[in-house]
């Protein structure tokens, strides 16, 4: 069988080097305009070329997302945008739209096209079909089955490749095609302004009593009737390289450095493991589970991978993340003297202990013996996005991710 690629998310420039170091050979991320996530930090053209460069120097590829449902009025913005891309030269363009296909394949035919999950592909002739006009891989809906997405690898050229997500948050919506937030907000999930109305608490309201509110009820906090577990596949390997998927994507594009660093990094430990000895991937399978769950996520499940979904994929009592860690920061650079320099993200304290999550696999645990920041040594650093050196116990180098054990958390 051959390797599938590991495709992380990347939603800022720090990420996607986050993602290469800790094992990525690919990731997908989102220019300014005309991808699925409005919100996320996104490229400017500038970073997509810095982000390009860094990717090929170690081998790796970026692929842009523009997989919006295009109306008349981004026609025009669409084509001049990828006159730019065409410039910066990433490995390939995602997209759902055909309009958007269309104007890919005139103005970018040097540029290998993917065919975004939102376009609900879940028949090989689908498949056939986009092979036809000149794409060379197309993402599977997430509502497909193991052995559907099997069934298709049979029905399909070798060259063509599947793409499918294997971890992170689920949509409550058709290949995330979701209209409930523009009918609620004006924001439309598809022109990529989600609101993530599937997170929120539902109440009823029968049309004869209007503004009385009835509430749904499994308990006394109430329902989040939409609200899915997140997507988790890293004990599946085997069958998931068996249905004859190229590529493990990962959801994320609006998740920290920390999200992407502990998901890119277990994959590939999984992958690796399994493609070396099977015997050693079944053996190891613990230390997977549990250092995947050292990330925020919403309980996990499998997903449609083995059939139909039921109550069990759903979180009804809440909509919190689980935090097993909070990220602290990526180191920068190390000084001469030996401090550690990075743009911290959340508090801490000199006397604490920490984590260094190497990009090889191991974590060290660390203590922070100094810290000190522009004006001088102090005991915690408690606004984020303060510049500050640490010296530790251990030592540690640039693009090291900075970790601590916390309790759970809200999202």
């Amino acid at each position: 069988m051959k390797k599938p690629e590991i495709l992380a998310p990347a939603s800022s420039l720090e990420v996607l080097k986050t993602a290469f170091d800790y094992g990525a050979d690919a990731v997908y991320i989102g220019g300014e305009m005309y991808g699925l996530r409005a919100k996320a930090k996104n490229f400017s053209l500038e970073d997509m070329k810095e982000g390009i460069r860094y990717a090929h120097d170690r081998g790796g590829k970026v692929y842009v997302t523009a997989n919006i449902t295009a109306h008349d009025r981004d026609l025009a913005g669409v084509e001049q945008y990828f006159e730019e891309l065409k410039e910066i030269g990433p490995d390939a363009l995602i997209i759902s739209d055909p309009g958007v296909f269309t104007i890919a394949r005139k103005v970018c035919p040097g540029i290998d096209v993917h065919i975004s999950t939102q376009a609900n592909n879940v028949n090989y002739m689908t498949f056939n079909f986009w092979r036809e006009q000149g794409a060379v891989r197309v993402v599977t809906a997430r509502e497909l089955s193991l052995e559907e997405i099997g069934r298709i690898r049979e029905n399909i050229p070798e060259d063509l490749e599947i793409e499918t997500f294997v971890h992170g948050a689920m949509c409550i919506s058709y290949s995330g095609r979701c209209l409930l937030s523009h009918y609620f907000t004006g924001r439309d999930a598809n022109l990529g302004a989600c609101t993530h109305p599937c997170r929120w608490r539902y109440h009823i309201v029968e049309e004869t009593r209007p503004g009385e509110y009835m509430p749904i009820e499994e308990n006394e906090r109430g329902t989040y009737i939409f609200n899915s577990k997140d997507l988790c596949m890293i004990g599946h390997i085997p069958e998931l390289a068996a249905a004859g998927i190229d590529s493990f994507k990962i959801e994320g594009r609006m998740k920290t450095a920390l999200y992407v660093a502990v998901v890119a990094r277990t994959y590939r430990q999984a992958v690796d493991d399994y493609f070396e000895d099977p015997d050693k991937y079944k053996e190891r399978l613990p230390y997977y589970q549990e250092e995947i769950a050292k990330c925020t996520y919403r309980q996990f499940t499998t997903g449609f991978f083995f059939g139909p979904t039921d109550h069990e994929t759903q979180i009804y009592d809440n909509n919190t993340y689980v935090r097993g860690y909070t990220y602290l920061g990526r180191v920068d650079e190390v000084t001469e003297e030996g401090l550690a320099v990075f743009d911290q993200k959340n508090k801490f304290s000199a006397g604490d202990e920490i984590e260094l999550m190497m990009p090889e696999g191991e974590n060290i645990t660390a203590l922070v013996e100094h810290m000190y920041n522009e004006y001088g040594e102090v005991d915690s650093c408690p606004h984020p996005g303060e510049r500050i050196r640490i010296r530790l116990s251990e030592p540690v180098r640039a693009g090291v991710i900075l970790r601590q054990e916390a309790g759970g958390g809200d999202e």
